[in-house]
């Protein structure tokens, strides 16, 4: 299997891992009528046990410090998905169903693949440039039609959304990159490790203080274990040996997979408008993925 092949693979698989992220959020956090745990408790909490079972393993695999010009990248990474988008997202998800926000979800493969593009040096042609615009008015066009305000305005969740995938795509570009100089795994490790004299203050003081359903806490140990860990295995490996530009658009598949898992886990519904802005959106990225990327050579004129 070659790299290309192997990334793609790996990033289906942290695809769909992360898919069930924002269904098992909105079963965390409940609804506003019957609310759960607090979107803040997710989102620290969750990096809390994901850096501490990064500690450990980082322990256990007696692994180096990284270089020191990685620090940056890796403080970007830590603000873009273990900061930005965990809480973002949790505070969220408690106002909008799980098949609206999957719907969001379709403008990020194109965005991650604006910052591999940037970061790696690649100047993607016109037509990708088109796709990437069209594929956010799309998303934003659907969230002002679900908002059921008549002003055109977005509601404050879906602009919180908009905000969690700018921050993934950050987190996912830089992410990639240092993929390919440290260990897949270690990168996220490092990243929850130095959020972590952070995150933990701010876990126990939003710390829950009522009784909560065990499925309210299985939801929270998903989003912990396998949405802010285990899943970075194999995006962040997938990113680096398929180039994040092009293993980045397997994401078209999250938001269908986020919406067939919100089905039978919140017991939410499809319509016809939200299944064909889903499949509008993801037309554009798959028409983006096919676009020419071209690599930027040093000392080249723009």
């Amino acid at each position: 299997m070659n790299s290309l092949k192997k990334g793609l693979s790996l990033g289906v698989l942290g695809v769909t891992i992360f898919a069930l992220t924002l269904p098992m959020t909105r079963l965390a956090v409940g609804t506003p009528d019957a609310p759960l745990m607090s979107g803040m408790f997710i989102a620290f909490g969750r990096a809390v046990v994901a850096g501490v079972l990064s500690g450990l393993l980082l322990w256990w695999g007696k692994a180096p410090l990284p270089p020191r010009d990685t620090w940056g990248p890796l403080v970007l990474v830590a603000l873009g998905v273990v900061f930005g988008f965990p809480l973002f997202t949790s505070i969220a998800m408690r106002h909008v169903e799980a098949v609206h926000a999957s719907v969001m979800v379709g403008v990020l493969p194109l965005a991650t693949a604006v910052v591999g593009a940037f970061l790696n040096r690649q100047r993607p042609s016109t037509a990708f440039w088109v796709c990437a615009l069209a594929g956010t008015a799309l998303v934003v066009a659907f969230a002002i039609l679900r908002s059921g305000h008549n002003d055109l305005s977005l509601q404050m969740a879906d602009v919180l959304l908009l905000l969690a995938m700018a921050c993934a795509a950050v987190g996912y570009g830089h992410g990639g990159r240092l993929s390919q100089r440290m260990r897949a795994e270690y990168v996220i490790c490092w990243a929850l490790v130095i959020a972590l004299p952070i995150n933990l203050p701010l876990a126990v003081w939003q710390f829950p203080e009522h009784n909560l359903p065990a499925s309210a806490w299985a939801a929270f140990a998903y989003v912990s274990v396998f949405s802010m860990w285990l899943g970075f295995f194999a995006w962040y490996k997938g990113l680096a040996l398929g180039g994040t530009v092009r293993v980045s658009q397997v994401q078209l598949l999250q938001p269908f997979l986020g919406m067939l898992f919100a089905v039978p886990i919140l017991g939410e519904r499809l319509d016809a408008v939200t299944v064909g802005f889903g499949v509008a959106v993801i037309a554009t990225v798959f028409i983006g993925r096919r676009m020419p990327v071209q690599t930027v050579v040093k000392g080249a004129p723009a």
